[in-house]
């Protein structure tokens, strides 16, 4: 009787081992974004400084109750700029020559990502109820043009207590976390290099346009 049932157990044992290495295949397919998002935060490794920005360890994310509206006072909800990479700046509206060109850097380092550049919105954060002038608006279009409150800001983007937000870059990535800032003076090229990394291990599950 033992004999006849052998073949009954090796083919139970199969059963077993090929359900086994199923399981497992599943397992990493769920994983792989999880995986994915590590690597797009740690990939540039801030030891070896081959990153040119400073990466923001622990991420920090956006305020689902910052407080954002356009330029004609409509209010608009943090989550729906989620879904896309955002290359943002902090300029007040009055926006002088170092704003403008700020606006002009933001608006070349997403040209110069190529087929890579629909994963990223560029983001102007108004943080003043000043008027914006009309001449501007024109380089903002396809962009998000915002204003919200110096003090919330400073609470998300960590600004010093007694000062304004540093001008500069700032990138938050496709679920709201601000991970990496850049001076507004810095070398548009290691900019660029930063992002093209980070796009890059990130296009396993970060796709263009939004959701």
């Amino acid at each position: 009787m033992s004999v006849h049932s052998l073949p009954d157990a090796q083919e139970a044992a199969r059963r077993t081992r090929r359900g086994r290495w199923q399981m497992l295949w599943v397992m990493l397919a769920c994983a792989a974004p999880v995986v994915a998002s590590y690597v797009t935060y740690y990939v540039i490794k801030p030891q070896g400084r081959t990153n040119y920005g400073e990466l923001v360890q622990p991420t920090r994310p956006m305020p689902a109750e910052l407080p954002l509206s356009r330029l004609n006072g409509q209010a608009v909800a943090a989550d729906s700029l989620k879904g896309q990479w955002l290359l943002i700046t902090v300029q007040p509206a009055a926006c002088e020559a170092a704003c403008e060109q700020a606006l002009y850097l933001q608006r070349q380092l997403r040209e110069m990502l190529g087929r890579d550049k629909d994963r990223v919105d560029r983001v102007w954060l108004v943080p003043d109820e000043g008027q914006v002038r009309e001449a501007l608006l024109p380089a903002m279009e396809g962009a998000w043009l915002l204003r919200a409150p110096a003090q919330a800001l400073g609470a998300w983007l960590q600004a010093p207590s007694a000062g304004p937000l540093p001008t500069g870059f700032y990138l938050v990535d496709p679920r709201g976390e601000w991970m990496m800032r850049w001076p507004a003076d810095g070398d548009v090229q290691r900019i660029r290099k930063d992002l093209a990394k980070l796009l890059k291990a990130a296009e396993s599950w970060d796709q263009a346009g939004r959701p």
